[in-house]
């Protein structure tokens, strides 16, 4: 017995130590990260943007993609929302879907039959595939009825199936199109009774990267990751990308085909914008939808979007300067390009350092137990290690006022102090996620197959939700 607790008693004091530096060094490093771009935000993201009322709006009929897979239970109320909110505008909603999804095109097809508005788009594969490849057959559509028609769609907006879309969304893409390729708007989580804790951490979340992180870089003219939702695109943009592409202007073997193509933007000179506008009804123009309540289906969602971003799209993006058309980018520009992917990728990186973190505060615990129980030599902590744990104490502290400042904003009071302990759920999800996302990533290098692990997404009576509605007219 005195032998085994020898033993583990020098593998506490050896791996608390070590574990606890390593974390407090990547802890230190991420958090001077966040810190620095915190003072970009107070330097240049608080104020007001640029009045756009005299500009003059796109003209021409909007194409709307949607890609369904397995969307029975949420795609026709949200095709009813939209035929209803958007009653007056210039649209052809796209709807693609698969020959074996039979659920999903017996309950859209009486609105298909009685709208024309809405355009079905089988494609000719069994489903899924991709949702890339899913929107190049859309892509493929829009094209064939634009040669049949004789006529050409001004733009192309991304929505998916469960999205509760805003009235005046439409009038304002079409003015931010007038001198930009891409546009995006924020995107706010329903947050529902009942899945404060899981769900709520999306709204913190979403809460921060659009009210902040989207905010500096659209001020700072930097590549914008598109949502996937709440984006349009020019039609001469995707027509661009089509050409470089092959035919395609999404990449069929992405997981984030969204997201990278928000980034390839700055590659070809073109120019994208993160809009935020109260609308005539003195509501904020936001997309908005339900995200997963539960542990599973979070960390598979996070982990196709760290796999897709940090990983994968390592691979299809590269850095700043390793790609031909980064060549015009001035220096700092590239600097800033290359932050900014930083930011982006550092989810495994940032996962591992938390695994870390945790672990060494389990083992310092124990440490201490032994100590009271079994009189064991405490662990030393040294004076930098004591500075490191100090630093970053103050550096957590100011994150936490951050996140909870952004949930605030859009959520109220309450929600700002749920925020708080949502951080930890965040952080347990964030390491689950980056562990089944490596899985993911070594078995698409194993086979070279990318597969649509689409999230389920749910349908509910949001109206009936106060605690839903976001408070912030910003």
């Amino acid at each position: 017995m005195e032998l085994s607790t020898a033993w583990l008693e020098w593998l506490v004091h050896g791996a608390g130590h070590e574990l606890m530096l390593f974390a407090s060094v990547g802890i230190l490093l991420i958090g001077l990260d966040d810190l620095l771009f915190d003072a970009c935000w107070l330097a240049i993201g608080r104020s007001r943007p640029a009045d756009r009322s005299a500009t003059s709006p796109i003209a021409g009929a909007l194409a709307i993609f949607v890609p369904a897979w397995d969307e029975a239970r949420v795609l026709p109320a949200m095709l009813r929302r939209t035929l209803a909110t958007w009653a007056d505008e210039d649209f052809i909603l796209y709807v693609g879907c698969y020959p074996n999804d039979a659920a999903t095109l017996f309950a859209i097809s009486p609105l298909i039959a009685r709208d024309p508005r809405l355009r079905l788009v089988i494609h000719e594969a069994e489903g899924p595939t991709t949702k890339g490849d899913n929107l190049n057959r859309l892509w493929a559509a829009l094209c064939n009825d634009e040669r049949a028609g004789d006529m050409r769609f001004a733009a192309v907006v991304l929505h998916d199936a469960e999205d509760h879309v805003h009235p005046d969304e439409l009038a304002l893409y079409r003015i931010g199109l007038a001198d930009n390729a891409m546009v995006q708007i924020p995107v706010v989580p329903w947050l529902v009774r009942g899945a404060h804790w899981v769900g709520g951490h999306y709204g913190d979340e979403f809460a921060e990267a659009h009210g902040k992180e989207l905010v500096v870089r659209s001020r700072l003219r930097m590549p914008l990751p598109s949502a996937g939702v709440g984006c349009a695109l020019a039609r001469n943009t995707l027509a661009l990308l089509a050409i470089e592409r092959g035919g395609d202007p999404f990449r069929r073997d992405s997981l984030t085909e969204d997201y990278e193509i928000g980034m390839l933007l700055g590659t070809y000179g073109l120019g994208s914008q993160f809009l935020q506008a109260i609308g005539p009804t003195g509501t904020p123009i936001v997309s908005r939808g339900l995200f997963p309540d539960s542990i599973d289906a979070a960390v598979r969602q996070k982990a196709r979007w760290i796999a897709g971003i940090a990983l994968a799209g390592w691979d299809h993006l590269g850095w700043p300067g390793s790609r031909n058309g980064d060549s015009g980018r001035s220096a700092g520009q590239g600097w800033l390009a290359r932050w900014m992917l930083w930011r982006d990728r550092r989810a495994p990186l940032a996962a591992l350092i938390l695994l870390a973190a945790y672990a060494g505060s389990i083992v310092m615990a124990i440490g201490w137990a032994g100590r009271m129980l079994l009189g064991w030599e405490p662990v030393v902590v040294g004076d930098g290690l004591r500075l490191l744990l100090a630093l970053n104490a103050v550096l957590l502290l100011w994150r936490l006022g951050m996140r909870s400042h952004f949930t605030a904003r859009w959520y109220g009071w309450r929600q700002g102090c749920l925020a708080l302990p949502r951080a930890f759920v965040a952080n347990i999800i964030a390491m689950l996620a980056a562990r089944r996302a490596v899985a993911i990533y070594w078995r698409i290098l194993r086979s070279g197959e990318v597969v649509w692990d689409k999230t389920d997404h749910m349908e509910s009576d949001i109206a009936a939700q106060p605690a839903a509605l976001p408070v912030s007219r910003r």
